[in-house]
């Protein structure tokens, strides 16, 4: 803590946490688009639905990017660690995001039916993959990881993939395919925005059982993802927003008001996020071994000097990423149009 006070620690567990709700929030429906593809029914629509984030998809990835840069920068020894028990899954997180964005420059490059349908798989699989992997990563930080005194993972990349992990992953590719679905009800029109917008409530269905059955077992397997509530009462206000969010995605999309829907589901990830956060904090990483192994936001921290330099550096360096994202989500408003330049 600084001398006036600042929590520097508390601070950058909170801006890392701010830095992944917003690579969720934007690159969620990115993800989202790319679980749903497939279930275009000829070219065009499949490319009106790439173009439809063609604009911004890598402009969103610099979240998770920073993000990545910011860990590793104030929490070096939960970096570190993390590294050594998800390496693999990072690495298949890698290529996934690798080959879609292969997957989205290389599949208007030849008009062979073969050509565009192996991309669109592709597509497809590389996106629902790493929507399934951040999912699992969210499970297994929950339940805690295998670490030992030394700070490194303890068992196999099968160790990640325990049942409850697997609920996790499968519940974020229904709430990124939900979250992409009404972003693409936003951005089409005519007969497929309406066809779009039965995905809508066959993907807010999905949803929504994987929500219940995600919120009971974690209650009934992970006796710690409640503990903070007693020390912080007020988060249940979070709670209850984040329902209501839940709850007006529906009333939004029967209104037809979809940017109230995609903002609804925005916020509904926002605050699953920040229950998230507060079920770890001050925990960065658990260790299901010995809780003394665990890396908190106080024991896996650079130093102070170095979380107030890099404070300065966010303080300078934000509204250039806030403005810039907003610069280009305005520019590229509206409907879907296709020209030369599309995918």
């Amino acid at each position: 803590m600084t001398p006036d006070g600042l929590d520097l620690n508390l601070l950058w567990y909170f801006l890392i946490g701010v830095l992944i709700t917003g690579y969720a929030v934007l690159d969620g429906f990115d993800l989202g688009v790319g679980t749903l593809h497939l279930f275009a029914k000829n070219d065009l629509e499949r490319r009106i639905l790439m173009n439809s984030i063609g604009p911004v998809w890598d402009g969103n990835e610099v979240w998770l990017v920073t993000a990545g840069g910011a860990l590793f920068a104030a929490f070096p020894k939960a970096y570190a660690t993390a590294f050594s028990g998800f390496y693999l899954a990072f690495m298949l997180l890698l290529c996934a995001l690798i080959f879609r964005a292969v997957a989205l420059e290389f599949r208007s490059k030849q008009q062979w039916k073969w050509w565009r349908e192996m991309w669109d798989i592709a597509f497809f699989l590389s996106s629902s993959l790493s929507s399934f992997l951040f999912g699992v990563a969210v499970g297994n930080m929950m339940q805690g990881l295998p670490i030992g005194a030394d700070g490194d993972f303890q068992g196999s990349f099968f160790d990640l993939l325990t049942p409850y992990p697997i609920l996790v992953g499968a519940f974020n590719v229904s709430m990124f395919a939900l979250h992409g679905a009404i972003y693409l009800y936003m951005k089409t029109e005519g007969e497929l925005q309406e066809r779009i917008r039965g995905w809508i409530w066959r993907a807010f269905g999905t949803f929504l059982f994987l929500y219940i059955l995600t919120t009971i077992v974690t209650l009934a397997t992970v006796p710690n993802a409640t503990y903070n509530f007693r020390y912080f009462p007020w988060v249940w206000a979070v709670v209850i927003l984040t329902i209501l969010a839940i709850a007006n995605i529906p009333r939004a999309v029967y209104l037809g008001y979809p940017v109230r829907a995609l903002i609804s589901s925005g916020c509904t990830m926002a605050g699953l996020i920040f229950l998230f956060g507060i079920a770890l904090f001050p925990n960065l990483i658990i260790s299901s071994i010995d809780p003394k192994y665990s890396l908190t936001a106080y024991t896996a921290a650079s130093s102070q000097k170095t979380l107030g330099i890099m404070a300065i550096i966010a303080a300078i360096g934000m509204p250039f990423v806030l403005g810039y994202t907003s610069v280009i989500y305005w520019i590229f408003r509206g409907k879907v149009k296709l020209d030369k330049m599309s995918y």
